[in-house]
């Protein structure tokens, strides 16, 4: 009775989904792009195919991204695999189709109905499906078990604040989670915390993300740019709405007044010693973070404006700054004279670069943390070599940050002032930031290996499944 009144809500739901989508496909046109999948409805049938057809779903640009060295570990595994590979935003299905071979496919999530999910499975005839991270809906978990499909969750993470969420919806949650085959936690904690939802833990193998190898190439390029420039810099990665605007009115506090002697105000000024760049979390915000920066008094450069050179020394920047200074809203900031160059903030605007931002930065302050967001994943950048400052809330990745901070390869800091300041003192103390970068290193080695566990435990189940060896609900 319970799953039926959901299951109304879901189909009610649709109208509202669509104008959803729509709204969204203002800012991002690939949200429009094929939305009667999204219904469980395709144009075009599936080719015949002699493997089998795996697939996993990855909602969204980091669960994509974990996908990849698991989706390479099983094609080792089960060599005349078919992928089919699932998302719900635009932009994990952009990053998705590089992990794309010919003959595979590629289709949107199915809206949580009954008959979206009934849909999606009929046409796809999928052998195991395998969801990333947190995806669990009811009735596509339901749909699995009546096909007699096994369905794992793959390098699980469940918080303390998504636990609380979904016990308060437990008559929903509870039947989902144990309706699962297998589930394989990142650590011990979400092992715990899954387990209290009834969900079928079998192992805890460790994080994916800890064995992606980073571009090197793109680490090079970053690091020769920041080299050619001859100045730390400090990267505000994947900033979230609210963040970028309290790092740049803090910015703003350290920039010296007009009477005081500039040689002597430069000395300790983190505006002009440091190059700081922002790299919004969500593309679509690029243009608003850019407008953010000239209101706020600096002038912006923006990635895609580079070129292969890469980004203007700052003998440049001032020059370009100081032919715009009269142009540029000063926002009550002290104006001085037009020789006065206005400092430059660079701008991430640039999908599949952030190994190029982290080599081009010397340490990095993790966005979504100095604000009750939750934090982001910050293996990437202790794989690139670079060190993090993150604030108070880190709770969607609670285990990875406490791990890097006894690593010593991330400092906890209380608010984002102190991280402007810390950052500002790291950056210039070179033994300190060497011993940073090595604990960044060997953290990262020192929690590799999962993928291929969690590919062979993948195929364990999809082979006992044909066998009719494992449970399937």
């Amino acid at each position: 009775m319970i799953r039926t009144l959901y299951s109304l809500a879901m189909w009610l739901a649709q109208p509202l989904l669509t104008l959803k989508l729509k709204r969204r496909g203002q800012q991002e046109p690939g949200y429009l792009h094929a939305m009667d999948e999204r219904f469980g409805r395709y144009t075009s049938p599936v080719p015949a195919h002699d493997g089998p057809t795996v697939w996993i779903h990855a909602v969204s640009l980091g669960e994509t991204r974990a996908a990849m060295v698991l989706v390479a570990a099983l094609r080792d595994q089960i060599p005349d695999m078919r992928l089919l590979l699932t998302h719900g935003t635009a932009t994990g299905r952009a990053e998705g189709v590089k992990l794309l071979q010919p003959g595979d496919l590629q289709a949107w999530q199915p809206w949580d109905t009954v008959g979206a999910t009934q849909r999606f499975l009929k046409h796809f005839r999928p052998k195991i499906g395998v969801l990333m991270e947190t995806e669990i809906w009811p009735n596509l978990v339901s749909t699995c078990h009546a096909r007699q499909m096994p369905l794992v969750l793959a390098n699980a993470r469940l918080s303390e604040k998504s636990l609380r969420q979904a016990q308060k919806l437990s008559w929903l949650a509870r039947p989902a989670f144990a309706g699962l085959n297998a589930v394989w936690p990142q650590t011990q904690a979400d092992a715990q915390r899954l387990n209290q939802l009834d969900a079928p833990v079998r192992a805890v193998f460790g994080n994916l993300k800890f064995d992606a190898n980073p571009d090197m190439r793109q680490i090079a390029l970053g690091r020769t740019a920041r080299a050619r420039i001859g100045k730390p810099v400090v990267m505000f990665a994947s900033s979230r709405e609210g963040e970028e605007l309290a790092l740049l009115q803090i910015l703003k506090a350290f920039r010296p007044p007009a009477h005081i002697d500039k040689a002597q105000a430069a000395i300790n000024n983190v505006v002009s010693d440091i190059q700081w760049l922002i790299v919004p979390r969500h593309p679509q915000r690029v243009d608003a973070v850019a407008e953010l920066i000239t209101e706020q008094g600096f002038s912006v450069s923006r990635r895609s404006s580079w070129g292969a050179q890469g980004p203007a020394t700052p003998a440049q920047s001032a020059l370009d700054a100081a032919a715009s200074v009269n142009s540029v809203a000063m926002s009550g900031l002290d104006k001085t004279a037009a020789g006065d160059a206005v400092p430059t903030i660079w701008l991430g605007d640039s999908l599949g670069e952030m190994a190029l931002y982290y080599g081009l930065a010397d340490v990095a302050l993790l966005g979504g943390s100095f604000k009750p967001l939750g934090g982001q994943n910050l293996i990437e950048a202790a794989a690139c070599g670079c060190p993090v400052l993150m604030g108070p809330h880190t709770f969607n990745f609670a285990d990875a940050a406490e791990q890097a901070l006894a690593a010593g390869a991330a400092l906890r800091v209380a608010d984002l002032a102190q991280a402007v300041s810390d950052a500002a003192e790291v950056v210039v103390d070179a033994k300190r930031l060497a011993t940073a970068r090595q604990a960044c290193d060997d953290f990262s080695q020192a929690h590799r290996g999962a993928t291929q566990l969690l590919a062979r435990a993948i195929l364990h189940v999809m082979i006992a499944s044909v066998a009719g060896l494992v449970r399937t609900g």
